[in-house]
């Protein structure tokens, strides 16, 4: 840069007033001003009060919701109120306490930090981010890059209560209507305070003698039955027992006809043969349930005992048993 003109530069800047350049450099436009809400607890207000440069200044909400400044004796409650609302009382509070006449305060926010949105679940990266004016499900969904390949068929959507001591709200949106059919009624708003949960997948867990054991999901969100449980794993294994059982885990504070404390997995006594014959209708599956076809032993038993006969009649056929006695 030539000198001359930066000799200029520095002279001119002498003519400036203080007072100006503070107050150019509290400026709330250039702390950024982000969309008009209500203030909440930890938001960071921008305050400019007009020709008083030692009450502009950005100020942290405090988690009760108050704010405070300089020469006012009492703190100023900012929770729950809009930016304009705040300027007004304000301005009111500078004039009851005859700091100013007439002030013209303005405030805007600079950052929001009472407007959290967390998502969860199975999706591909969790996150938590403010919400800068209202956001909808899809774009919270976007912020967490998608769902992951274990997600469920619906999202769980948690919204703080309306009253103090109230009871949360909690809204289920099916994933095939948001996102396959693009339902604009399902991609609800959310405003800040949310939770989004997108629950993993369910499964059915078939162990025991069929072809292929191994944990199956229910993809088409209308459930997983025993027959299609037994498709999944390929059919029954040999010396299958026709009688099998669920395992399911109890309902948190029910008790079982056994007994058994509550939260213990329940026996559920399924007779195949019945199901296999269509004389009995197919029972559906819950998720987390394990099915599992035990060992019909005597049939595996007598499979061995004549495995064994032919094997030794075979082995004799073409030669003479000879007995001696000992």
């Amino acid at each position: 840069m030539n000198r001359k003109f930066l000799s200029f530069l520095l002279l001119f800047a002498g003519f400036i007033p203080a007072q100006e350049i503070q107050t150019a450099a509290m400026e709330p436009s250039l702390l950024g001003n982000l969309p008009a809400q209500k203030i909440g607890p930890n938001d960071l207000l921008s305050i400019s009060v007009y020709g008083a440069p030692e009450l502009t200044r950005t100020v942290r909400v405090s988690a009760e919701g108050f704010i405070r400044l300089p020469m006012l004796k009492q703190k100023v409650e900012a929770k729950g109120l809009m930016p304009s609302d705040l300027e007004e009382k304000i301005a009111v509070a500078l004039s009851v306490a005859e700091i100013l006449v007439d002030p013209v305060v303005t405030v805007t926010i600079a950052e929001y930090h009472s407007r959290p949105i967390s998502v969860a679940g199975a999706v591909k990266r969790p996150v938590t981010f403010q919400a800068l004016g209202k956001t909808t499900l899809l774009e919270a969904l976007t912020r967490a890059q998608g769902l992951s390949p274990d997600a469920g068929t619906e999202v769980v959507v948690t919204r703080p209560a309306l009253a103090p001591g109230g009871a949360v709200r909690v809204e289920r949106i099916p994933l095939k209507g948001l996102i396959d059919a693009a339902d604009p009624s399902l991609n609800v708003t959310l405003e800040g305070g949310e939770e989004v949960r997108v629950p993993p997948v369910g499964r059915v867990f078939v162990v025991g003698n069929v072809k292929h054991p191994g944990a199956y999901k229910i993809e088409d969100g209308f459930g997983l039955t025993i027959l299609k449980a037994l498709a999944m794993a390929e059919g029954l294994a040999p010396y299958a027992n026709k009688q099998a059982f669920i395992y399911r885990r109890a309902d948190t504070g029910t008790t079982q006809p056994t007994g058994q404390p509550a939260g213990q997995p329940k026996e559920v006594a399924i007779d195949l043969r019945k199901i296999l014959d269509r004389k009995q209708p197919d029972v559906p599956l819950s998720a987390n349930d394990i099915f599992y076809i035990p060992d019909n032993r005597s049939a595996r038993l007598t499979m061995t005992t004549i495995d064994r006969a032919v094997g030794f009649m075979s082995s004799t056929a073409s030669g003479i048993l000879i007995y001696s006695h000992p």
